[in-house]
């Protein structure tokens, strides 16, 4: 059966009321097919549901609004009004329903069913019993329901990062090895200072060939005694002074006489 052009119409107004409402954290959105609607409804504070999130299926009907629209539990609830199937017992969704009433008033009404229930109509007559006869017994079940089915699970902590790679043994074989250089720093002070004392050494030498050169050039001008008149003369030579164990000339003793043949 094709739906009603009211049909069509009422629903596309509902959609724009109920993003006008402020429904809390309670929701309600139509699907891709604008006849399902999804909601989810969380546990009254204070009631035995609260801290559970009960998800709900509204179906509409072709002729909505002039039939009621079908709702159901997704989510398990341990209720009197509400079976084990989800199939709700409240009487706006039966013989109480008005083309008046609208989706965002029946999730209200269904947010209400789970602060007070009604015994006096219920779908499960054995929850209903232990209600009003065991109200401590029937309070502590429908929380361990709550917390078995409607509580919300905690996020999986975020995967660990992988370990990094090893290279494979041929990878390893491949990679080529890296040295390292080191730069070797010689030390030549010991070289420059053997230098000098050599060099110090040969100014010294070079200062004594010297002075001995200038002792023999002063030795050889000293005459003594020259003998005049004479066939021959006589050159006395003065006294000379012996140079040091290491000069090359020998010492030439006191007294010494040369005669030279003129």
């Amino acid at each position: 059966m094709s739906p009603l052009p009211a049909t069509l119409k009422r629903i596309t107004k509902e959609i724009s009321d109920v993003r006008k409402e402020d429904l809390g954290d309670i929701t309600l959105v139509p699907s891709d097919d604008l006849f399902l609607w999804h909601g989810t409804l969380p546990g009254p504070e204070g009631s035995v549901y609260e801290g559970g999130v009960f998800n709900v299926l509204v179906n509409l009907p072709s002729d909505y609004p002039f039939s009621a629209p079908k709702v159901t539990f997704k989510t398990r609830i341990y209720h009197m009004n509400i079976s084990d199937q989800g199939n709700i017992c409240i009487d706006i969704l039966k013989h109480n329903w008005s083309p008046a009433l609208s989706l965002y008033k029946v999730i209200l009404s269904l947010s209400s069913l789970l602060t007070d229930p009604n015994p006096k109509d219920p779908l499960v007559p054995s929850i209903a019993s232990q209600y009003t006869r065991n109200r401590k017994l029937h309070d502590s079940t429908a929380r361990k329901w709550t917390d078995l089915y409607a509580r919300p699970k905690p996020a999986p902590p975020p995967p660990a990062p992988p370990p990094p790679a090893r290279a494979t043994s041929s990878q390893s074989r491949a990679r080529p090895t890296r040295t390292t250089q080191n730069a070797i720093v010689i030390d030549d002070s010991d070289d420059e200072a053997a230098r000098s004392r050599r060099a110090g050494a040969g100014a010294k030498r070079k200062r004594k060939a010297a002075t001995q050169t200038n002792a023999r050039e002063d030795d050889d001008d000293d005459v003594v005694e020259v003998a005049s008149g004479s066939s021959s003369k006589r050159r006395a030579v003065g006294e000379r002074r012996a140079v040091g164990s290491t000069s090359r000339v020998p010492p030439i003793v006191q007294g010494e006489v040369i005669e030279i043949d003129d």
